[in-house]
């Protein structure tokens, strides 16, 4: 290890490669903070320029550094004005924006910065010690464990039913799953509930349906409620970007757990950074006292942090069953493997030996980037918190125009802008009468894989019994329920211990 840990550090510090690595990350991050391109677009956009590079090990380290430049910017437009264009970023949108508009908006970019720089050192530090062990481990999760797993990321809805309404919570994750229904499943190549509509033979689009969620709704109060951008506001505010010594004390703790927990999630083919991002805030809200649970979903510190590390150790997390076994786990590590193939590099368990100076500088270039990442974004932030100085007559158009643009460019296809309208219509009254609309998200994002891995789990094991034969897949499934249950018990219990203080006064 500490050979090749030499070697990838020759190859990385190389004045190309610094180069190289510098200029992705640039590229990623300005590119991720407009809403609607992910890093799948902007990879598949920078392929040529990197198959023309020649070296193997420029070329991935320059699109790595694309992949995390764009986690680590798509938080911004999810801060500062709701929308989230990247499913990893959505969980960031559900505190940042309170910040935001409460003021704190150059806060919480700084939080943001902080917990990603963090969070991509750790899963770098972890890929460069346990890659070939986590190899191993990753082959054990089939179809059924998958499913679980997906399970368990929709029993998180409790860390999002707001004021504790968990059963309003339930009614729009089971609305989210209905419509991840919507087009053709990945099985069976019919279209499904499209009522007639060719326009919905490929299902909603997950940009349409983030913007219709959550930028458009925005867009539209700040237009029906004149006083939520005027005097009182102080979202034009940029406030302070230092963070006070009890926000680190309190980051701390979270950045750690959801680093470690984020990277073990992006190391399972198929989970990624959505799913790592969606549990790491789930497990925090859960985890925290009483009055600092009450906190999220309005401004909280470590509701923001959570999502932020562990987003960005999936992202590390996620090269290894790429780059150890050929898998990839994600639709952006599958446009990096045609990446890899169209420069004759085959990864798999023979990169490490045919190949080590490829395999170590990619991993020892993921912490230069996200050193070059926080460098390069805390000297940003005031600037780049100014977009909410912007008067309020031309920041509703800019929202409205990036909400269109990200929305046609996901799909490419116009009839997206009416569904986007209708849909946003949708959210809008569903705000109004106080439904928490992030486990729609959550359903709509889960439910397809979720259904893929099922079909395929019930067609291996010709029916249900893998839910109790397979040890893990039972131990998820258990844990899911445990967190769904949870809150329930939580809140009889406050319940119970208010009327024994009210009857013992």
């Amino acid at each position: 290890m500490l050979d090749g840990i030499l070697l990838g550090l020759s190859t990385a510090l190389s004045v190309q490669n610094l180069f190289l690595v510098t200029m992705g990350c640039m590229i990623g991050t300005l590119i991720g903070m407009l809403p609607g391109l992910g890093p799948m677009s902007i990879i598949a956009i920078m392929i040529p320029i990197a198959i023309g590079i020649g070296d193997p090990s420029g070329a991935l380290i320059l699109l790595a550094g694309v992949y995390y430049g764009a986690i680590f910017g798509g938080s911004t437009s999810s801060i500062l004005i709701n929308a989230p264009g990247v499913a990893s970023t959505v969980a960031t949108s559900f505190d940042g924006y309170p910040m935001a508009r409460r003021g704190e908006a150059g806060k919480a970019l700084t939080v943001a910065a902080i917990a990603s720089f963090i969070g991509g050192s750790v899963g770098a530090i972890l890929l460069m010690i346990f890659a070939p062990a986590l190899s191993s481990v990753a082959l054990l999760f089939h179809s059924a464990e998958y499913f679980a797993l997906m399970v368990l990321g929709l029993a998180a809805i409790a860390a999002f039913s707001g004021q504790g309404n968990v059963a309003k919570a339930v009614l729009m994750t089971l609305l989210g799953l209905i419509m991840a229904t919507v087009g053709e499943g990945a099985l069976f190549n019919v279209a499904r509930f499209t009522m007639g509509f060719p326009q919905l033979q490929s299902g909603f689009g997950f940009i349409t349906l983030a913007m219709a969620m959550f930028a458009l709704p925005e867009a539209i109060f700040l237009v029906m409620h004149p006083a939520r951008s005027g005097k009182g506001d102080k979202s034009a505010a940029i406030g302070k970007l230092r963070i006070t010594r009890q926000d680190a004390r309190d980051m701390a703790p979270v950045v750690g757990r959801q680093s470690l927990q984020g990277f073990f999630i992006g190391v399972l083919p198929g989970a990624g950074a959505t799913i790592a991002s969606f549990l790491g805030y789930a497990v925090e809200r859960n985890l925290a006292s009483p009055a600092e649970r009450e906190k999220f979903g309005k401004g909280s510190v470590k509701g923001l942090a959570a999502p932020e590390s562990a987003n960005n150790a999936a992202c590390s997390g996620s090269f290894v069953p790429l780059l150890t076994l050929g898998i990839p786990g994600s639709g952006t590590t599958a446009i990096l493997l045609g990446a890899l193939i169209s420069l004759n590099v085959t990864p798999g368990p023979r990169l490490m030996t045919d190949s080590p100076e490829i395999f170590w500088a990619v991993i020892i270039s993921m912490y230069i980037g996200n050193v070059v990442l926080l460098v390069l974004n805390l000297p940003l932030i005031p600037y780049i918190a100014k977009l909410l100085s912007v008067p309020r007559p031309f920041l509703i158009p800019f929202i409205l125009f990036f909400t269109l643009m990200g929305s046609y460019i996901g799909q490419n296809n116009p009839t997206e802008l009416l569904i986007l309208v209708l849909l946003g219509i949708g959210a809008t009254a569903l705000r109004m009468a106080d439904y928490p609309l992030a486990p729609l998200l959550i359903g709509f994002i889960l439910g397809r894989m979720m259904e893929d891995n099922f079909s395929r789990a019930m067609q291996l094991y010709r029916g249900p019994s893998f839910l109790w034969e397979r040890p893990m897949t039972a131990a998820l499934l258990v844990l899911a329920l445990i967190l769904l249950v949870l809150p329930t018990w939580r809140s009889r219990r406050e319940r119970k211990r208010k009327i024994d203080t009210s009857m013992g006064d």
